[in-house]
């Protein structure tokens, strides 16, 4: 009997946050006629799924340990995939900053620094990595070791870079506050699952 296909796990699910977000990308664009602003529009809209999926995957094994249910075995099942859609909406907000640079480059070059260049180029050099380090024969290829330290390092760089980018934004648009939230979280879960006293209650129960 042929084993029945699941849209919500596995790269089916990875397929299908991954057409989701670029029709999206693409209505938004359209919706202002694929001009300078629907552009930006979706630039924040990406910033914001990337977050969201960023978030999603690298609390994953800290809530599968520490809250074990059906939604956080499923988080942790499907981490991988999270993860690699967290790269698609980020390959996707690359994209759109590279229009608004040819379609508006003093605006672009107004709203961008050489730090902007250099911490960003580092951030997408991990997610390069990570994406390609994502599966079972090039993460072999690799080395248990040397992909967690990659995919650790790479992780909470990126914790940090969201929370530059975020936050600096605060000063001109409180609400942008928000957004601190769930990487604070994110991190504090990492921290508590780590603990000592964490791993014990995990491994009594």
């Amino acid at each position: 009997m042929p084993t029945r296909q699941n849209w919500f796990d596995g790269w089916r699910l990875f397929a299908l946050l991954s057409l989701t977000l670029l029709a999206l990308s693409i209505w938004i664009a359209g919706m202002r006629e694929f001009e300078v602003d629907g552009v930006r529009m979706v630039i924040r809209f990406t910033a914001r799924t990337s977050l969201l999926f960023f978030c999603l995957a690298f609390s994953a094994a800290a809530l599968a340990r520490l809250w074990p249910n059906a939604w956080t075995r499923w988080q942790r099942r499907n981490r991988r995939y999270l993860g690699v859609t967290f790269a698609a909406s980020h390959a996707i907000h690359l994209f759109a900053i590279a229009c608004f640079a040819v379609m508006d480059p003093v605006g672009y070059a107004a709203s961008t620094t050489i730090a902007s260049y250099i911490f960003g180029g580092i951030g997408y050099a991990f997610i390069i990595a990570m994406t390609a380090t994502s599966f079972d024969r090039t993460a072999a290829l690799l080395g248990t070791r040397a992909w967690r330290i990659l995919h650790l390092t790479g992780g909470y760089y990126l914790l940090f870079q969201f929370t530059v980018s975020f936050g600096k934004r605060i000063p001109d648009m409180p609400l942008y506050a928000l957004f601190l939230i769930p990487l604070i979280a994110v991190f504090a879960l990492r921290m508590i699952a780590m603990a000592p006293r964490a791993r014990s209650t995990v491994r009594a129960g």
